[in-house]
């Protein structure tokens, strides 16, 4: 099946009701750069403010609604704050939007394309997808520099300066309560290959099935930009108990549960953000006990201390052979804020040092981890 041509995934469109905060959180915490902002002119049209904060190759487009019946507030009125929209930078509109036509993909809007103001040209069209409102915008840049319509470079950038070393988009996570149209989906519409797959329940810890919970998740992926996305279930038993069943119940139907960012140094950006008072989801202490005899199994020699990764609470995980990666997840926006209007949405950072894998050996450690410590406190 022919590839869509697609050149990277550009950014992503995230909906918020307090465009302050976010701004607090992209260009106070993360360190990103505030590089555009909406024109008046669009405001008025579109009844939203928009900003753009950069970093890397990482671009985030955060928009508020003025007027309840913008595009983000209606996506607002039945969803918390949450990802609306993925931009892909294709190589050619045209064939792309004929490609997507033939494998019945449906349009939001036939391909346009504008001026721009200091000249180059930039078209653009939007597909549905299966997973909640969550649009997918493809668009061709020919020498137009800002990040959108309306939506102009700053001439001095505000935020931050990435001295994080944030880098660019690993992958990005749905969840549904069934995947397969999901998967069906990206193969048919998109053309994406399968990339990787785990299904597991935590069994091993409760073999009664009396508690536990479980997953199912198969990634999918275009090899020739690189661009991934995982899709996970719930598993039975206890389907109701399932994070992802939660995530689906308090984002008000399937969506993206979170978005993985690559650093350059997960050590160093960890502690940062950490004295900067972002929140990370807990790692049980039993989690690092069981790590020294996971690495030998797998072979795995870590340049980083133990001790550093236990105190940070960084996990690991590894292929035979000596590869592995590192990665943290942040609170969750809800909790993170104490605002159930933030969302379930959170952000994922990762190093990877070889290893191209999703962290298998996580998924597992992790939440059998969780459940120890579960059945000590009983």
């Amino acid at each position: 099946m022919a590839d869509l041509g697609i050149k990277r995934m550009e950014g992503i469109v995230f909906d918020v009701h307090n465009l302050l905060r976010s701004e607090g959180f992209y260009a106070e915490s993360f360190d990103f750069a505030l590089i555009a902002r909406s024109t008046a002119a669009l405001e008025r049209t579109a009844g939203e403010r928009t900003e753009v904060y950069e970093a890397g190759d990482i671009r985030v487009i955060v928009t508020s609604p003025m007027r309840p019946r913008s595009r983000s507030g209606r996506y607002l009125k039945r969803h918390p704050d949450g990802i609306s929209s993925l931009i892909f930078e294709v190589e050619d509109l045209e064939t792309t939007a004929a490609l997507l036509a033939e494998r019945n993909a449906t349009f939001v809007d036939a391909p346009r394309w504008i001026d721009g103001p200091q000249g180059g040209r930039y078209g653009w069209f939007d597909i549905t997808t299966p997973f909640g409102e969550a649009l997918f915008r493809f668009c061709q840049r020919d020498g137009f520099e800002d990040p959108l319509p309306g939506v102009p470079r700053l001439e001095s950038p505000g935020g931050g300066q990435n001295r994080m070393g944030f880098e660019s988009f690993d992958h990005v996570t749905s969840n549904f309560l069934t995947l397969e149209p999901m998967v069906l989906w990206c193969k048919t519409v998109l053309g994406f290959e399968q990339y990787w797959d785990i299904a597991f329940h935590t069994d091993d810890v409760a073999p009664s099935h009396d508690h536990g919970s479980g997953l199912k998740s198969i990634v999918l992926w275009d090899p020739k930009s690189g661009a991934k996305f995982a899709n996970n279930e719930p598993m039975r038993p206890h389907f109701e108990d399932s994070q992802i069943y939660t995530f689906v119940m308090d984002n008000h139907g399937p969506g993206i549960q979170h978005v993985a960012f690559t650093v350059a140094d997960i050590i160093g950006t960890v502690r940062t953000l950490r004295d900067r008072g972002v929140v990370f989801m807990p790692t049980p202490p039993s989690y690092y006990q069981m790590l020294p005899s996971r690495l030998e199994a797998m072979g795995v020699v870590l340049e980083e201390d133990i001790e550093e990764l236990r105190e940070l609470e960084i996990l690991v995980d590894g292929k035979p052979g000596g590869s592995y990666l590192l990665q943290i997840f942040l609170k969750e926006a809800s909790g993170l804020y104490e605002d159930e209007e933030a969302g379930p949405f959170f952000f994922e950072l990762i190093q990877r040092k070889g290893d191209r894998g999703f962290g298998e050996g996580n998924f597992r450690a992790l939440f059998e981890s969780i459940e120890r410590e579960q059945v000590k406190r009983r």
